[in-house]
């Protein structure tokens, strides 16, 4: 179990690491965590919900994504409430004070320890991960996913630490005398994280660390800048916000309040014929060559605030003026006539006007889709078909005696989403922009403005080539050979 002294240390990228590691090294891997929140989730080949670290981790020990790599998702709604997936599959919705009280906790328990069980019978090692601080003493006897999961599961732990945020001796010292005499002998090893410098000014350091703590420091591993990898949470996207530039097609991102699964975007993002930024200012929009609706897990509560705010009259001017208006998944449902909740699915709201620039109407509903989806472009995208994954909540159908133009077909025949013209579009499919042919669709209407012609992402290779570069540099900062040890000396 990779744990840590809080949160965004790097447990996620170190799990990452290390299940491309043990496949390098002839094993078979599979990432666990017993419990994640996070907005970016993954729908499994079995139309499963997981959260979106534990896809990547899978992808990195080179085995399909299971509900059994993380048994509870929680998906934050506000600052108080979360829905809650349990084996892949929304279950309701909690507020966190009800959630982390002790009742019912015991059952939701026994299904995280069952699915690690299904999922150590089937895989070896299984590469466990911890959620935020592992010394939170008030949620001790709630806490579902740190020292009690390894205790089930009869785990070493490798305490992670993040040296780049500072405090790092006070963070690590603490984690481990804090916890109970069982627990404190499972931590068998120390990583220091996010390290930036000359590595030679923390030998002292490291020797400190090993007398306080009685525990090997088995690693110190460097921040690293050129290494892609997917991110659970978004960092700060309006970071990502920069001026238009010359010679690329300009795509603007609107930077919703409850935006989720930003990693739609990563190829984007990497096209060297496009530049990709994220905003909700009306000048930037109007400035753009595309504009992109995300999914969203509030539709209702972005909308309005949209409207509340001039972004979607923005959207709609720049639409009028050239621009091309995509939209995912919710972002799809914002694009067209209205939005419906007469179940207050999402609130007290049970209509509200949408951007009415496809003849849609969404309402609403407590069921969720969500699955694995291989389809081709319409009106004519060939036979190659193109792979997708769907999560959402609430049915779209045409608004009134409006006529249908789908965007897709799947495999089996069905249609979706809605193609206006080649500039105004709408889809469930995320990831739907992995895919090149997709890319080269949307990018079509402003080839003129491409001042350099660039081959395809081949973005499966270009993925498989950073687990490799990840692999590669903790395996130069981390003395393998000394956790392999650790593992086989299991008591």
């Amino acid at each position: 179990m990779l744990a840590g002294t809080g949160s965004d240390v790097g447990k996620s990228i170190l799990a990452t690491a290390f299940c491309r590691i043990f496949l390098q090294d002839g094993y078979r891997p599979a990432p666990f965590k017993a419990q994640n929140m996070a907005l970016n989730s993954f729908a499994t080949p079995d139309g499963m919900e997981i959260g979106r670290a534990q896809a990547v981790q899978a992808e990195a020990a080179g085995v399909s994504c299971h509900s059994d790599m993380n048994p509870l998702l929680l998906k934050p709604q506000s600052d108080h409430t979360s829905q809650v997936i349990l084996n892949g599959r929304a279950i309701g919705h909690r507020d966190a004070y009800d959630y982390f009280r002790r009742e019912g906790r015991e059952e939701l328990r026994s299904a995280v320890c069952a699915a690690y069980d299904r999922l150590q019978s089937r895989f070896n090692p299984v590469v466990m991960e911890g959620a935020g601080s592992i010394s939170e003493l008030n949620l001790r006897d709630s806490d579902l996913v740190n020292m009690p999961m390894a205790r089930h599961a009869g785990a070493d732990v490798f305490l992670v630490g993040d040296i780049d945020r500072g405090g790092v001796f006070a963070s690590v010292y603490g984690s481990v005398v804090l916890q109970e005499p069982e627990d404190r002998k499972r931590i068998k090893g120390i990583i220091i994280n996010k390290f930036r410098g000359d590595l030679r000014l923390f030998e002292r350091g490291r020797k400190i660390l090993e007398d306080l703590c009685e525990v090997p420091v088995v690693g110190v591993v460097p921040y690293y800048h050129d290494i892609y990898i997917e991110e659970e949470d978004s960092v700060d996207l309006a970071m990502k916000s920069r001026q238009a530039e010359q010679g690329k097609v300009n795509v603007a991102v609107v930077l919703l309040r409850h935006l989720s699964n930003f990693t739609d975007f990563n190829v984007l993002e990497r096209d060297p014929r496009v530049h990709l930024f994220y905003t909700n200012n009306t000048d930037d929009l109007s400035k753009c060559d595309i504009i992109i609706l995300p999914g969203s897990k509030s539709t209702i509560d972005d909308l309005y605030e949209l409207r509340r705010n001039g972004v979607a009259q923005a959207i709609i001017q720049a639409h009028r003026r050239g621009a091309s208006v995509l939209g995912i998944c919710g972002g799809y449902q914002m694009m067209g006539v209205e939005v419906c909740d007469p179940a207050h699915v999402e609130g007290d709201t049970e209509r509200l006007p949408g951007l009415g620039l496809l003849p849609l109407t969404t309402t609403m509903n407590g069921d969720k889709t969500v699955r694995q989806t291989r389809f081709r472009l319409l009106p004519d995208g060939g036979n190659h078909l193109l792979e997708g994954y769907e999560i959402h909540m609430g049915d779209t159908t045409l608004f009134g005696d409006a006529i249908s133009h789908p965007l897709t077909i799947s495999e089996d025949g069905k249609e979706g989403g809605y193609l206006k013209d080649g500039r105004c579009m709408g889809t469930y499919i995320h990831g739907i922009l992995d895919n090149t042919a997709f890319i080269n669709f949307l990018l079509e209407p402003f080839a003129e403005k491409i001042s350099e012609k660039h081959p395809p992402i081949d973005y499966h290779a270009f993925k498989e080539r950073q687990y490799d570069l990840l692999a590669d540099h903790v395996r130069k900062y981390v003395n393998m050979q000394q956790i392999y040890d650790i593992l086989s000396n299991n008591d």
